[in-house]
């Protein structure tokens, strides 16, 4: 059974990672991965929490980077050290068969910390502000799915590492939210 999945999972990386494969994917998906390129939106969520909320945005950046803090930690120091599965353009087995797009580094594959990290805070997000604005939601969701797909287009991890991350990473954004509400309000909760 694991090995009938783990089979279906390489083919479904071969055929985003290849079967998928076109010049403008080729072009932005290395960029989606990329933390420089959300960079701005950082920025703009941490004005924006100081600006709207005050001094319950300080707290907002700090439930915000606990959320990042416990996903990243949890996939990339307990979960890839115990699984220690190799990264499809790092696995010998699928050698001439990767379209490999970003540099492939030396750490595990499963599970990402990039599909656990973006999907950790948007569902963080999710829980604080999807009642306020529901548009947080679909942006969100998207923001976070856009993210995970690269990383399996660009060839460093295979389907199940990020949809694996992207449970995980929900999980802790859910928790983070809900604790977050036992602890203040905003403005316009209900």
């Amino acid at each position: 059974m694991i090995d009938q999945l783990l089979n279906l999972d390489r083919k479904l990386f071969i055929f985003i990672n290849s079967g998928l494969s076109n010049s403008m994917f080729d072009l932005i998906m290395p960029w989606f991965r990329n933390p420089l390129f959300w960079a701005p939106l950082y920025l703009f969520m941490i004005i924006f929490f100081i600006k709207e909320y005050k001094i319950k945005g300080l707290y907002l950046i700090g439930f915000l980077l606990l959320t990042f803090a416990i996903a990243d930690f949890t996939s990339a120091s307990i979960i890839k050290p115990v699984f220690q599965r190799l990264r499809p353009c790092n696995d010998v087995s699928m050698a001439g068969q990767i379209n490999l797009l970003v540099n492939c580094g030396k750490g595990f594959s499963f599970v990402s910390s990039h599909a656990t990290n973006h999907f950790a805070i948007s569902l963080f997000l999710i829980g604080t502000f999807g009642k306020r604005w529901p548009w947080v939601i679909a942006a969100s969701l998207i923001w976070a799915a856009v993210v995970s797909f690269a990383q399996v287009y660009v060839g460093l991890h295979y389907p199940i590492d990020v949809l694996c991350g992207g449970l995980l990473g929900a999980l802790i954004g859910v928790l983070i939210s809900s604790l977050q509400k036992t602890v203040f309000t905003l403005d316009g909760d209900y």
